[in-house]
């Protein structure tokens, strides 16, 4: 039996799965945060932490190692020592999302973190990548 090329690449093209042409961008929410005093307060960081998909704990580890200062945890609120501006915090929460949540891959939101033994991976649900991630 002979097949021509061109028969053949319209079988193989119709077995492919469709490919979405946009890339699906993870956006944070507005980040809700006041100044009183010497403490700065992030009124909505559980909803960061539920977008992010991520633990609150983890992120809370990684902000105030960064910002260098203690953070309490208050029902769905972050209080820091000190007074930080707003676009420290949205650095460094864009920051976390490169290392921690995007997969260096297939550039998706949909990953996890996975322990194995003493070491760290993002498993990206996507494409399968598996990368090493540093520990908090």
């Amino acid at each position: 039996m002979k097949y021509d090329y061109e028969m053949l690449l319209k079988r193989a093209r119709s077995q492919l799965p469709e490919i979405t042409s946009k890339r699906e961008r993870l956006t944070l929410p507005k980040l809700h945060y006041s100044v009183i005093g010497m403490r700065t307060i992030v009124h909505n960081f559980n909803e960061i932490a539920e977008v992010l998909n991520r633990d609150p704990q983890h992120i809370l580890k990684f902000l105030t190692g960064e910002l260098a200062t203690a953070a309490t945890t208050q029902e769905s609120r972050v209080i820091f020592q000190g007074k930080f501006p707003r676009e420290t915090l949205e650095k460094l929460l864009q920051r976390y999302m490169e290392t921690f949540v995007v997969c260096p891959v297939c550039k998706r939101p949909d990953t996890k973190i996975v322990k194995e033994k003493r070491l760290s991976f993002l498993v990206c649900e996507a494409c399968g990548a598996k990368s090493s991630v540093r520990h908090l």
